[in-house]
């Protein structure tokens, strides 16, 4: 048996090509396979993927403008109350701020531009006229101390529907949040643009 005949046969077992010879799954391109390994990633609990996403977060939730549009209305988030950094070397490898602008000081960029990355976070998401909050652990990105919209249902039976129909926006809407980012971190406008404008905005005049 030849060389080609044999990696052939090697590849017809490991069940990369059919009987015909023809691979047995479409050829990815460059951005999808790079999505799937971010994706990949992140559903693996490698807690830098999660870190990266909430630090990019609080990034763009100090603009004003919504971060995407949801069943046709704008979602915006702002972080909140409690803010846990981590990092892997350094003096400091772990830091804790809190009060309701916190996330937003001086002081946290200082942090962010020396290592740092957020780590856990308390989300203000704004979906409309609708108002949840959610914690959130890079970890495993688990949704932890859901808070719901105040529900307008009056009977007993609507209002359980009601909770159960805005739990899972809140989980489909944070699941929206991890496919944009995802997204841009596996396209090449996040080392492009992404990564310098973040390291900018990490800047603060002494």
């Amino acid at each position: 048996m030849s060389r080609t005949q044999a990696r052939e046969e090697a590849a017809f077992r490991r069940g990369d090509v059919g009987v015909d010879g023809a691979a047995t799954e479409e050829v990815k391109d460059k951005a999808e396979t790079e999505h799937e390994k971010a994706r990949d990633g992140f559903l693996r609990g490698r807690a830098w993927m999660g870190r990266e996403l909430l630090t990019w977060l609080l990034f763009r939730s100090e603009s004003s403008e919504p971060l995407f549009t949801f069943e046709k209305q704008p979602v915006s988030v702002l972080l909140a109350d409690k803010l846990v950094l981590r990092g892997i070397s350094g003096e400091v490898v772990e830091s804790t701020m809190r009060g309701t602008q916190a996330p937003y000081s001086p002081l946290v960029k200082r942090a962010l531009d020396r290592g740092l990355l957020v780590h856990q976070a308390r989300l203000r998401i704004e979906h409309g006229e609708r108002v949840y909050e959610v914690s959130l652990d890079a970890e495993h990105f688990d949704l932890k101390g859901g808070k719901l919209p105040e529900l307008t249902s009056e009977e007993e039976d609507d209002r359980l529907r009601e909770r159960l129909y805005l739990a899972e926006q809140l989980g489909a809407i944070v699941q929206r949040v991890q496919e944009e980012f995802l997204t841009l971190r596996a396209s090449k406008k996040w080392a492009k643009e992404t990564v310098p404008e973040l390291k900018a905005w990490m800047k603060v005049a002494d």
